[in-house]
């Protein structure tokens, strides 16, 4: 059995609310855990604008997306981190990105829109999109 790929959760945390950026990548969690190893950037304990942990911050993020064979990201309002991670992902390392954004094509960021492989409506066509073209 070939070892399960590996999802790193991009999306807001700084100036969102704990409980939103927690929810949605929970949610993903529990729907794709079975099939996939999941790295949440919410498991340390970092408290944004601190300076002594501002590289720590920025650094273990990028391990995790180098780590990552997939990202999924939540791209529900713009995002200096998130944005980092997509290009860092995409331009750099040539991972497959899946993000999921209320905004329509015309309203995304163009630099989201090129770098994002694939833009879907919400979490669920998100998953649902992973788990058709990666589950093994």
């Amino acid at each position: 059995m070939s070892e399960r790929k590996v999802i790193y959760l991009s999306g807001p945390i700084m100036d969102e609310h704990a409980g939103t950026a927690r929810q949605w990548r929970d949610s993903a969690k529990v729907q794709l855990a079975e099939k996939f190893k999941l790295l949440d950037p919410m498991r340390r304990k970092f408290v944004d604008r601190q300076v002594d942990s501002a590289n720590e911050i920025v650094e273990f993020d990028l391990q995790d997306v180098r780590d990552a064979d997939i990202l999924l990201v939540n791209y529900n309002k713009p995002s200096i981190g998130t944005s980092m991670e997509v290009f860092f992902a995409a331009h750099d390392l040539g991972k497959f990105i899946v993000a999921f954004s209320p905004f329509e094509y015309k309203d995304c960021s163009p630099w989201m829109a090129r770098y994002c492989t694939k833009i879907l409506p919400d979490l669920e066509s998100a998953v649902q999109y992973i788990l058709d073209n990666f589950a093994e």
